[in-house]
């Protein structure tokens, strides 16, 4: 590639010399030449035998155009001829342009006259990148034409994209059914596509200077795709973010901050009320075994723990320093801790850059790189790690221990999480805050949750990513091995910046991080409960087999609106086979209805949930079931419940593992039989079709993105 290389940093280099923002359209030829992006080929003949063999190598039709300074308006001029389709067509055209050119304008210059290569029709799409200020360089993909600009039907994927990054685009507009060709138009070539999109994420990922690029519209065809028109921007000022740290010095800082042997509280107080009085309270009675220390400049105790004027003066080792002191001393405090090779800092205080001071945050940051210690906020609750009974926070004590870990940039949403665990008895292994995000943010926790034995999910709530580049790549790790949820909040904004390109005009940011936390293999939830739910349920669903989800129910009404929950979450209803029919028909009276759904119906005794719910479990060719539960007094809600709790253990015992969900309608006894059936390994839901359906979506995005299925 390196000679492709040099003749693109040529044309380049020319761009900046010139002092221009924008290459001119025989500049952008060279470069998508270069890297074998097709465009209409064209040259320049100087006479009619050499028009004629230009065009049969071309390939018919072809155009012709006058190539002259002297004539700006050739088609006044004669000097173009469309649709020539043989090389002797080519030579009388030669002639005939050369003819009409000296009557118009008897002393004009002329230079030859180009032959070009005319597009034969096909689909019009537009490939193009972007530069994001959180992702960096993006490649896109949508339908060309007038259309776009008010659809916006566009997908993005982080540059360089593989090949199925590529392919996967085409599927990812909502217009994606017109390039397999619809009404008889015909069907696009996929593979010539695709390359296109990957040779163009390599260009941009190349040469960082190139901001934006258009290639608008290419006509896709069965046999090729090639850019009609090229656009491309630059801004040499441009810089990529920097590498982000190593993983093993991510996690090497991050466990001893999460798992310390001895905390400093610096602003510790006897006075109730006082933040720095919370904290302390929070790590003794959390019944954290470690060190703790309280740095206060008068107090020779605090609590009963020996207290130090300065961290400097304490003789041990210290692993992190909680900080309940106002924003105007924390820089001072800080550097004391670098002296004292302190590796990590939580800053609870508020009053940096969320409160118009971010000079005073700029200050802490330039200390944190100085000493090399890793500040977690300013502008947090503190975080709680379970595992180690650590509280060290100022908000609720917290000792419900669970294997989910979740971060929250919001303090309000971080004591939502609490809550919410403890009610549902969730359980976490760490709710970390992550407030201004001065330096830890998503991509260090992701690290460190990765290779924390007491993690088996993490969830994560944002509203931005510093440097989304950066968390995208951890997350695709990270994802193969626990599932990353994470909720972006801003869905709504604007977000984009007004851009000069069509691209760029397209860029709703929202439609950028859908696509990439799609490529990174991250489950995207749409609210603050789905959160939640998704990291309750998630876990404690096994991971299906296969693709075919089995609806049960003993109420039409709940049928329909599952199976509508299964198309909104994108699962797959199995089609049902005869035999598999006549086997179900067995167990339901002949007023239900079979296929799938299975209507069992409301009348049935306990003993029709059973036989369904095995032969559902037993039948290899269906890989997840979603019970519908009506409530009757023929079989009650906690009967229910205990029957498919016993045939899910009887079942797994001879060595049928499947996820099930259940959905229970009935009067309030369905809620008690609903935690029952949680708590053995059926997340289930009272009065509701949507969430048990929500949950089993999860877990399948999770295993498809994890290559599980």
């Amino acid at each position: 590639m390196s000679n492709s290389k040099d003749v693109v940093r040529k044309v380049l280099d020319q761009v900046k010399a010139d002092n221009r923002t924008s290459l001119t359209a025989p500049e952008g030829k060279v470069v998508c030449d270069a890297y074998g992006i097709p465009v209409p080929k064209e040259g320049v003949a100087k006479s009619a035998g050499e028009a004629g063999k230009m065009a049969s190598a071309m390939g018919f039709p072809v155009v012709m155009k006058i190539v002259s300074p002297d004539i700006l308006h050739k088609t006044e001029a004669g000097g173009v001829i469309v649709g020539v389709k043989t090389a002797e067509d080519a030579e009388k055209a030669y002639e005939t342009i050369l003819g009409n050119a000296k009557k118009y304008k008897a002393d004009a210059k002329i230079e030859g006259i180009q032959v070009q290569q005319m597009l034969a029709g096909g689909t019009e799409v537009i490939v193009g990148s972007i530069t994001d200020g959180s992702f960096g360089k993006l490649v896109a993909f949508g339908l060309g034409g007038v259309l776009v600009e008010v659809l916006k039907d566009i997908t993005f994927r982080l540059a360089p994209a593989t090949k199925e990054d590529a392919l996967s685009m085409l599927d990812g507009i909502q217009a994606h059914e017109i390039l397999k060709g619809v009404r008889g138009g015909e069907p696009v070539n996929r593979t010539a596509l695709a390359d296109v999109i990957v040779k163009v994420s390599q260009l941009v990922t190349d040469f960082p200077e190139i901001v934006e690029l258009d290639l608008n519209p290419v006509f896709a065809t069965p046999k090729d795709a090639t850019a009609a028109d090229v656009r491309i921007v630059v801004d040499f000022a441009y810089k990529p973010k920097p590498k982000p740290r190593p993983t093993e010095e991510i996690v090497a800082a991050m466990n001893r901050i999460m798992q310390p042997k001895a905390v400093a509280v610096i602003g510790a107080s006897a006075e109730d009320g006082k933040i720095g009085n919370s904290v302390m309270k929070n790590l003794i009675n959390g019944g954290y075994k470690g060190e703790i220390i309280p740095i206060h400049p008068k107090a020779a105790e605090i609590l009963g723990y020996k207290a130090y004027k300065s961290v400097k003066d304490v003789p041990g080792v210290i692993d992190v320093a909680v900080f309940a002191i106002p924003a105007k001393f924390v820089a001072g405090a800080l550097t004391e801790c670098g002296e004292k090779k302190i590796p990590g800092a939580v800053l609870i205080p508020s009053g940096f850059a969320e409160a118009g001071a971010p000079e005073l945050q700029a200050e802490i940051v330039e200390v944190g790189k100085k000493y090399d210690i890793r500040l977690m906020g300013p502008n947090i609750y503190g975080f709680y790690y379970t595992p180690a009974n650590l509280c060290a926070t100022f908000c609720t004590a917290y000792d419900v221990k669970g294997h989910a870990a979740l971060s929250s940039q919001s303090g309000g949403i971080g004591m939502a999480i609490i809550g919410f665990s403890r009610s549902a008895k969730m359980g976490v292994s760490a709710i970390v805050g992550l407030g201004n995000k001065s330096d830890i943010d998503e991509d260090d926790l992701l690290a460190f949750f990765e290779q924390d034995p007491n993690t088996n999910l993490i969830a994560q709530h944002c509203e931005d990513l510093k440097d989304g580049r950066a968390f995208a790549e951890a997350a695709k790790r990270v994802s193969k091995k626990k599932p990353v949820v994470v909720l972006k909040a801003g869905r709504t904004s604007a977000g984009a910046k007004a851009a000069s390109s069509h691209t760029g005009a397209l860029a709703g940011n929202d439609r950028i991080y859908e696509d990439v936390f799609k490529q990174s293999g991250v489950i995207r939830a749409r609210s603050l409960r789905q959160l939640l739910e998704f990291a309750r349920g998630v876990p404690v669903l096994p991971t299906p087999k296969g693709e075919n989800v089995l609806i049960i129910t003993g109420a039409g009404g709940s049928g329909v609106l599952l199976s509508d929950s299964c198309v909104d979450n994108g699962l797959s209803l199995m089609s049902m086979p005869p035999d598999l029919d006549a086997a179900f028909r067995k167990f339901i009276p002949p007023f239900g209805a079979a296929g799938n759904p299975v209507d069992i119906t409301g009348g049935e005794p306990p003993i029709t949930y059973v036989n369904t719910v095995k032969l559902g479990l037993s039948d290899d060719r269906i890989h997840s079931l979603i019970l519908g539960y009506w409530h009757t007094i023929v079989t009650p809600p906690m009967v229910f419940a205990r029957n498919m709790v016993e045939v899910k253990k009887e079942m797994e015992a001879k060595g049928f593992v499947k996820p099930m969900v259940a959905s229970l309608a009935g009067d309030v006894e369905v809620e008690e039989a609903a935690e029952y059936l949680y708590q053995h390994g059926i997340p289930a839901y009272a009065y509701s079709t949507e969430l048990p359906v929500e949950v089993l979506g999860a877990k399948y995005k999770w295993a498809r993105g994890a290559g599980l299925l």
